[in-house]
């Protein structure tokens, strides 16, 4: 008796089987997409919850007056207006934020190309210098690193003592009005790796035909950058441009750790990113606050759409 239950129970659970197979490769001969959907479901879920659902969030705040511990009270417009009408800190942080970004990201591409350049000369070891040279762009965001640049660039820092072995007298970089700024931008350079690595891949896919079609020219090493290598780097210098300018918009941890969350010396670092958090955790009006986020996607988008409409006229796609 007791056999033959275990059979009938082991031939219910074939036949469960049988039929949920059967009920998937239905569906799977039904919906031929389907498959692909379900793995993609974690990731559609995580946009929803984590990007989607915020942003409208935000969206809906920067219409109110919300600060926390009342409730969102609608005000319209007033936000915006009051950003562009009364507000002098904003046009500030306008102000450093945008010379912060047209300084460092040209810079910072000129010198991550110079790099990809020696190191696509076909030296030994390629891999150790380009793991240590991406290095910086691993670290270069962390407060660690931000730290570090506070006393590298202090009054007391290895940069002024170096210079004083020549004579030079500097106060404190990162204290000063006129240089802070630029103990910033320096460190944006410095966190040439990853830039470096999507040229370094842009040379290497660049037709060795190519250059030896001009050397049959004539055509000596500045000839041949100019009229092989930019050309067909062209597409990797739009993408690498696009996504600096908007990491460099976004740009926070360093000047809040140097400034230790001031903005200061004078406001010289009081980046945007910066002065959004201090109107939302510092004063607590995340209405406010949710405007100017909204304001930095908007300036994002618009300085995005410039370079692809620009590109037209200077990139150049293999055909």
């Amino acid at each position: 008796m007791r056999k033959s239950e275990a059979l009938y129970g082991k031939q219910k659970v074939i036949d469960v089987g049988k039929r949920e197979t059967k009920i998937r490769q239905s569906l799977t001969s039904k919906y031929p997409s389907l498959t692909g959907y379900l793995f993609l479901a974690p990731w559609f879920i995580g946009i929803l919850v984590f990007s989607a659902v915020p942003m409208i969030s935000s969206l809906y705040l920067s219409f109110t007056n919300y600060g926390f511990i009342n409730k969102p009270d609608w005000v319209g417009l007033n936000n915006y207006i009051n950003l562009f009408k009364n507000d002098h800190q904003f046009l500030q942080t306008l102000k450093v934020t945008f010379f912060y970004v047209f300084m460092s990201v040209p810079l910072q591409l000129t010198f991550s190309l110079f790099v990809a350049l020696l190191l696509n000369k076909g030296i030994r070891g390629l891999g150790i210098y380009r793991s240590v040279y991406y290095i910086p762009s691993l670290i270069g965001g962390s407060v660690a690193i931000a730290i570090l640049w506070q006393q590298v660039f202090g009054d007391q820092g290895i940069v002024n003592q170096f210079l004083a072995l020549f004579g030079f007298d500097f106060p404190s970089w990162v204290g000063s009005p006129e240089y802070a700024v630029y103990t910033i931008v320096f460190l944006k350079i410095w966190q040439f790796g990853a830039p470096m690595v999507i040229f370094l891949a842009g040379l290497k896919s660049i037709p060795r035909e190519l250059y030896e079609a001009c050397s049959i020219d004539g055509a000596g090493r500045v000839r041949k950058f100019f009229t092989v290598t930019l050309p067909m780097l062209s597409p990797i210098i739009l993408f690498n441009t696009v996504m600096q300018i908007i990491e460099s918009f976004q740009a926070f941890t360093p000047a809040y750790i140097i400034s230790d969350g001031t903005g200061g010396p004078v406001n010289s670092l009081l980046f945007y990113t910066l002065y959004i958090y201090q109107t939302a955790f510092g004063n607590f009006q995340m209405g406010y606050a949710s405007a100017m986020a909204w304001i930095l996607l908007v300036i994002i988008a618009i300085f995005t759409g410039l370079s692809f409409l620009i590109s037209k006229k200077w990139v150049h796609y293999g055909e």
